[in-house]
Parts: C-alpha cells; sequence; structure tokens
C-alpha cells in the first residue's frame, strides 16, 4: 500500500524525494515521492529506474505529488530470476499501485519502453488523466528490432545475456552516447548511476524476460493504443536513434487528439540532455489539460 496524494502546503521539506517501497503481487517495488499537489506519476524505460528522472523532479514536484518507480526487476527494485517483466505484466503492477493512491486521477510521464508500459497501463486504467509519452516503444518503429532478435532468437544469446551484462561496463559509454543528440551534453555521474542500475544482480535474467515477451507485448499494443482517449502528449528528440521519431505520426493518427512535441537537438532522453525545455514542455500540457 502507498500513502495518498497530499494537498500542497508549501512547505519545502515535500520537495525532497522519500525513498519508499511497495509491495505488488508479492514484490517489493521501490519508488520516489517529493511534493504535494496532484498525482503524477514517472515511468522509466529500459534498464532504468526512478534516478532517470533526477533533473525532472525537484521541479515537477512543486507542483505536483509526484511518483518516479522503479519497476520490479529494474532501477533499486529486486525480482526473482523468473519473474514476469514483460510490459502488459508491468502495467498490470503500476495499475495496482495507482489504485492504491487512493486518488481519482494520475497523469502519467513515461519514457520508452516505460511509454508502451504506460499505454497498457492507460488502457485498462480509468484513473490515468494524462499521457505524456517521450519516444514511447510503439508498433510503428522498427529501430533496435535486429538487436531484440538476435538475443532472443537462439539458445547461445539467451544464455549469455544475463552472464555478460555484469561484465557490460566497457560498452556502456557507447551505448548511453548513442542514446544522446549530443554526447557532449551528457552529464557527470550519468554513466556511472546507469552502470548502478544496469550491473545489479539478477538483471540479465529480468532483462532476458523483457525481451522473451517484446514482440508480443509490441503487437499487442496496437489493441491498447486504440483504446487510448487520455489527453497525450508524444514527446520526440527529432536525433533519437532507439525509437523512431517518425512513428510519432502514426501514433498521433491513432490517438484522438494527441500532439507531438520535439524538444531540438535532443536524442532518446530530452528529461536528461535538455531538462529546462523538457521540464516547461510537459508542464505547460499538464496546466492546458486541467
Amino acid at each position: 500500500m502507498v500513502a495518498p496524494a497530499e494537498l500542497n502546503t508549501g512547505n519545502s521539506e515535500h520537495l525532497m524525494p522519500q525513498s519508499l517501497w511497495a509491495e505488488i503481487d508479492g514484490q517489493k517495488m521501490h519508488f520516489l515521492k517529493a511534493g504535494s499537489g496532484p498525482p503524477l506519476l514517472l515511468i522509466h524505460g529500459l534498464l532504468g529506474g526512478s534516478f532517470c528522472w533526477r533533473f525532472n523532479l525537484p521541479t515537477l514536484a512543486r507542483n505536483h505529488t509526484v511518483y518516479a518507480v522503479d519497476m520490479v526487476g529494474m532501477g533499486m527494485s529486486d525480482a526473482p530470476r523468473r519473474c514476469d517483466c514483460g510490459m502488459q505484466t508491468q502495467a498490470q503492477r503500476l495499475s495496482r499501485f495507482v489504485d492504491d493512491l487512493r486518488v481519482k486521477e494520475v497523469d502519467i510521464i513515461a519514457s520508452s519502453w516505460g511509454g508502451g508500459v504506460a499505454m497498457f497501463l492507460a488502457s485498462q486504467n480509468e484513473n490515468v488523466r494524462t499521457l505524456q509519452l517521450v519516444a514511447p516503444v510503439n508498433p510503428w518503429s522498427d529501430f533496435g528490432r535486429e538487436r531484440i532478435n538476435f538475443f532472443t532468437a537462439g539458445p547461445i544469446a539467451r544464455f549469455l545475456l544475463p552472464i555478460l551484462l555484469p561484465y557490460s561496463r566497457p560498452f556502456q559509454r557507447p551505448w548511453l552516447e548513442r542514446l544522446y543528440g549530443d554526447p557532449k551534453r551528457i552529464p557527470p555521474g550519468t554513466l556511472a548511476g546507469y552502470t548502478s542500475l544496469i550491473t545489479r544482480r539478477g538483471r540479465g535474467h529480468n532483462l532476458l524476460d523483457i525481451l522473451r515477451s517484446w514482440q508480443k507485448d509490441v503487437d499487442a499494443l496496437r489493441i491498447a493504443i486504440a483504446k487510448l482517449t487520455q489527453p497525450t502528449l508524444l514527446i520526440w528528440g527529432p536525433r533519437d536513434l532507439a525509437v523512431d521519431p517518425r512513428s510519432a505520426y502514426a501514433l498521433k493518427n491513432t490517438i484522438p487528439g494527441s500532439e507531438i512535441a520535439f524538444v531540438p537537438d535532443t536524442g532518446h532522453l530530452p528529461f536528461e540532455e535538455s531538462p529546462d525545455v523538457f521540464n516547461t514542455t510537459v508542464l505547460d500540457f499538464l496546466s492546458r489539460t486541467k
């Protein structure tokens, strides 16, 4: 169970993130809570965590009660080796988390793979008020499909992934640079932060479970997306090499009344690469959709 959102009292102590835990279906899920006001749920991408929102949470918490989750099997949350970490199951867990907040409406900001989770969540939980999806995984982007197939198609690849992930440090800097429109803008401490999450015990098995269900989940997303009725903002970096920016237009044509916002000169992580512009963009959308 988690505590319901509080009213804004103007107390600066509310802006300091609390590190908390919720138990969902027997799994302990870590999350950060900060601020006061209408509830705002932040959902990270693949191999990320609440750490991803370190440049956004302080600003967003000035007017919202912000919950930045570490989904089961990622971030600071743990998961057993044989645990379903796919998008649809994660959405079911977060739906129960939202229900436990005991609020009538919750806004969501979600990134990449977490954007797919958010779309499943919004299609099944009536308490979701708005969606802001940052380069969400979707059926109209083919970027990365060959790499996913490699790690799920053959028994050798499936065996090696859990073993090699803890020793992937030499490859993490090039991986991170591909996620930025300009690698020179990678903030200090970013690589170390992601490394600490990626190399946690059991992450390889959790990642493999996600990849095994990837295509099934992406195919099911077509049905979930067609059910969305919430005001939706699609946010992209035009230099994104992980999820095709052109797929934003297919999503816009499918989600009624949705909007697109490009954060100039950024890649897959505009909330890290250009946080001031990103924060202004999302707060403007939340204000306009009250």
